[in-house]
């Protein structure tokens, strides 16, 4: 196989002009919830029933400063998703997979294949992931198991807001180029994205002294043509702190 991340930048190019991926794009992330670390389903203000979709989370893991694996797991705690773990991990990654959606020429939202809905005008299969950095590291942030999509700082993550810093968007554990990147996918998630570069690195500005979630999308060819024309990952990345 060629290279893949040039290859998926290419396609998110094309794809980019047939079927751009949704501004409105919901994610998952990580937040405090009552003193408790939660996986959170949504984008900007919404904060959706994230233990109605505990089901589609196909991956929840912990790790160590040196990043070993610590056993984590989720919980349903009244109206929110929450992490357990014995130890205290450094950093949490979870993976949560959507399923199959078409948009119909009325521009509702159904999960089926273009294969059952043969006048969509677009289908997808939407991977959903997260990475919520903990506590402080000692050393850089590696590609995850599991994290297809994945946005790893290049830099030390600054403590202040407005302070610039230095991303690099990971598919498949390679740099990606185009990868759209939202710098702040809770506060303002319309706000219009930021590009990759060709070693996917993107720069921003630390966006607020309080809660950040950075955002990238990337859209690739359907590993199954007959029911999707795009595959949509969307990955966040979540420090204690500011970002």
């Amino acid at each position: 196989m060629k290279n893949i991340a040039t290859a998926a930048a290419a396609a998110v190019l094309i794809l980019g002009v047939l079927a751009p991926v949704p501004a409105g794009a919901h994610g998952i992330y990580f937040a405090q919830r009552a003193r408790q670390l939660a996986l959170i389903y949504g984008i900007g203000a919404d904060d959706l029933d994230a233990v109605k979709r505990l089901p589609l989370v196909e991956n929840v893991t912990g790790f160590d400063a040196q990043w070993k694996p610590v056993p984590a797991q989720l919980r349903a705690a009244g109206p929110i998703v929450v992490v357990e773990s014995d130890e205290q991990p450094t950093a949490v990654a979870a993976v949560l997979f959507n399923g199959i959606w078409s948009k119909t020429p009325d521009g509702e939202w159904v999960k089926k294949g273009r294969d059952e809905v043969p006048n969509a005008t677009v289908s997808e299969k939407n991977y959903k992931f997260a990475v919520h950095l903990a506590g402080p590291l000692t050393t850089p942030v590696p590609p995850l198991p599991g994290q297809t999509l994945q946005i790893v700082p290049v830099m030390a993550i600054p403590e202040k807001m407005d302070a610039p810093l230095k991303l690099r968007v990971l598919f498949e554990g390679k740099p990606v180029a185009g990868a759209q990147v939202l710098r702040d996918f809770v506060n303002d998630p319309d706000a219009k994205p930021l590009k990759t570069a060709s070693d996917g690195t993107v720069s921003i500005k630390v966006r607020n002294q309080g809660l950040n979630v950075v955002a990238a999308t990337l859209a690739t060819p359907p590993a199954n043509p007959a029911k999707t024309n795009v595959d949509e990952h969307l990955a966040t990345l979540k420090r204690e702190g500011l970002i």
